[in-house]
């Protein structure tokens, strides 16, 4: 499913389309003739994020259109006359065009003021004061001096009233520019950006008209957020001064230069002046085809886990999405059972695997950095021998938990014996065969509970640890292969993990949901001991399961996540982003969207119905609630 809304035809509705309601410094009705012309003839939404005066917004009069701006009294404006027009219609027309109403008028705060008498102040001072301008001093109070005008025409009821119309099919933001278009903007829409202007010599004091501070940088800000909108598939004009740096920044576009008249100018001698209309054309959208390819025979040699929250089923889908783009590189950030890393390795590309959890660590160090190494009959047999000075932690600290003493016993066995073992890459072999046979003797695989009391008579339950570690090793020999590459495993948090350029970075991080939670540790506190031989870890005596604390995660809370997949997506930038995701979980599907789309200029999701092998929580258990969707995101 593409994020992106189709594009359409605008229905020019409006016969006759009403004119701006305020005089604005900048305002662009003189340029009209010159704007319009370039916009193209059919799109999607009309996007104006900085309206002011809104004079090309009125005079093309779209259908479907946001405008927006930062100032809080122009917006009032606008959406007081779309939603109660003959309010400000019949407030305006108790207003006289005299010095001592005006100072009456202009003394009043308007954010004090119900929305519609504010949205007539504003119109009656923009119409009375002196030369049309809308300025305010560092209070953000209206500073303008009265007009004198013999007949000001700051009623036009009838052009309030088309200006009605247009405005109530118009969404209508108070926000700064980005914040409107990262919300907004999508494939196929119009953007028409009118920021305040680069000083030049001819209109040196016109920034004392305007509220807004628009420095050098800000228009290089800006520049980068319209070559974004660009690959985005958006079409964009934009004006500005003929400045030196509106060449540079916008080189390779059609900029078109213009004679224009500075009307508030204050110096008569410098009311002349020469704007840039910049044209830009929207990058083609490339083709994405999702085409069904089936995997190689090799990942199904992956040792099978119920690990929380693998994508052992999801696979092809994955494989479909980024067999699209062309890399060789792939960071696999939360590596968990190793399965998709395994996958990438199966189709010939580098893999950097990375969990934070060790466990997950071992796994991808035997598996996937590993490319040869297997255990042999001799390293089996020198496994289990019987050792002399082992400590019996397992025995001790755990005993009657989670396994007979006989199987305590030979955990204890195996811990010792394995660091023997060498090269390292043969000890996370034999601790991967381990780590799987503890699992796999347990009922439901996780360690959130003592006893067997969710016994479901499953053959693996009545095997001992042994036979369940012998089977394993088998099984850990056979998934052993050579795809040619230098592969790599890590055990880094994520957001410290060093940044790739020009690969596939792949993300499946813990699903924040306040409805369940994510700590893998709780569940797998046994056997990620077993992975650090409990070392640095603080096993919390008082507890029932002598589960240890969790590592500390922003993917906790809904701000920690937003904030961790932000700082993720920007690190990674450089690369193709492919992000699993779940329906249930927060941020939200839009909010991810619009979090991709700040560093991709394309988004897609596919979302694919899956229904994981058990419920996060007992009352959801067998029941529906743990059928969700799954999204995958790719950013590109």
């Amino acid at each position: 499913m593409a994020i992106m809304q189709g594009v359409q035809a605008q229905d020019k509705a409006i016969a006759q389309p009403p004119k701006p309601l305020l005089k604005w410094a900048g305002g662009k009705t003189q340029l009209l003739d010159a704007i319009l012309p370039k916009f193209p003839s059919r799109y999607g939404k009309f996007i104006e994020p900085f309206v002011g005066g809104g004079a090309v917004f009125f005079a093309l009069a779209p259908q479907d259109a946001v405008i927006g701006d930062s100032n809080p009294e122009l917006i009032n404006l606008y959406r007081c006359v779309a939603s109660d027009v003959e309010a400000v219609v019949a407030i305006l027309r108790s207003f006289d065009n005299t010095e001592d109403f005006f100072y009456h008028i202009r003394s009043l705060d308007f954010t004090q003021l119900e929305p519609a008498r504010a949205a007539a102040r504003t119109i009656y001072l923009n119409k009375t004061c002196f030369n049309g301008l809308f300025r305010v001093n560092r209070r953000g109070q209206f500073n303008v001096p009265f007009g004198r005008h013999a007949n000001p025409n700051f009623l036009d009821a009838a052009n309030l009233r088309a200006a009605s119309e247009l405005l109530k099919k118009a969404k209508i933001e108070c926000l700064d520019y980005k914040t409107l278009l990262a919300n907004e903007a999508r494939e196929g829409d119009l953007i028409f950006l009118d920021p305040p202007y680069l000083p030049t010599s001819e209109h040196s004091d016109f920034k004392r008209y305007t509220k807004e501070q628009f420095y050098e940088e800000d228009h290089v800000e800006l520049a980068a957020e319209v070559q974004r909108l660009k690959h985005l598939g958006c079409h964009i004009v934009l004006t500005n001064s003929n400045h030196p740096l509106v060449h540079e920044l916008y080189a390779g576009n059609t900029l078109d230069v213009v004679q224009t008249k500075r009307y508030i100018n204050c110096r008569g001698g410098s009311r002349r002046g020469e704007d840039v209309i910049v044209s830009i054309k929207p990058v083609k959208r490339p083709d994405f085809k999702l085409v069904p390819k089936p995997l190689p025979t090799q990942v199904s040699l992956y040792p099978s886990t119920r690990y929380m929250g693998s994508k052992h089923k999801l696979l092809a889908e994955i494989w479909m999405v980024a067999s699209q783009f062309q890399f060789e590189t792939v960071l696999d950030l939360f590596s968990g059972s190793g399965i998709v890393g395994y996958m990438f390795k199966a189709q010939g590309k580098q893999v950097i695997s990375n969990d934070y959890m060790a466990m997950g660590a071992i796994y991808s160090k035997a598996l996937i950095e590993n490319s040869s190494m297997r255990l042999n009959e001799k390293d089996v047999q020198r496994l289990l021998v019987s050792a002399d000075g082992m400590d019996t932690f397992v025995q001790t600290r755990f005993k009657g938990l989670y396994y007979p003493d006989e199987d305590n016993l030979f955990i204890d066995q195996i811990r010792h014996n394995l660091k023997q073992l060498h090269p390292p890459s043969k000890r996370a072999l034999a601790m991967a065969a381990l780590i799987r046979a503890c699992l796999k003797k347990r009922p439901r695989g996780i360690f959130t509970y003592v006893g067997h009391r969710y016994d479901d008579g499953r053959r693996d339950l009545a095997a001992s640890i042994q036979e369940q570690f012998l089977s394993a090793v088998a099984t850990v020999n056979a998934a052993v292969f050579d795809n040619g590459r230098k592969n790599k495993s890590q055990n880094l948090d994520a957001l410290e993990v060093k940044a790739v350029e020009g690969g596939m970075v792949y993300i499946d991080p813990p699903y924040y949901s306040p409805l369940s939670d994510n700590e893998y540790v709780r569940r797998y506190h046994f056997v990620e001991g077993l992975a650090r031989d409990w070392k640095g870890v603080e096993i919390q005596e008082h507890t029932l399961t002598k589960k240890f604390k969790s590592y500390p995660t922003p993917f906790s809370s809904r701000k920690g996540a937003h904030e961790a997949f932000d700082a993720l997506f920007r690190k990674h930038k450089n690369n193709y982003l492919l992000v699993s995701y779940s329906s249930n979980s927060q941020p939200t599907l839009d909010e991810m969207v619009n979090l991709l789309a700040k560093y991709k200029a394309h988004v897609e999701v596919v979302p694919i119905d899956y229904k994981y092998s058990f419920g996060t929580q007992n009352h959801k258990i067998g029941n529906k609630n743990n059928s969700v969707q799954e999204y995958l995101f790719i950013g590109y």
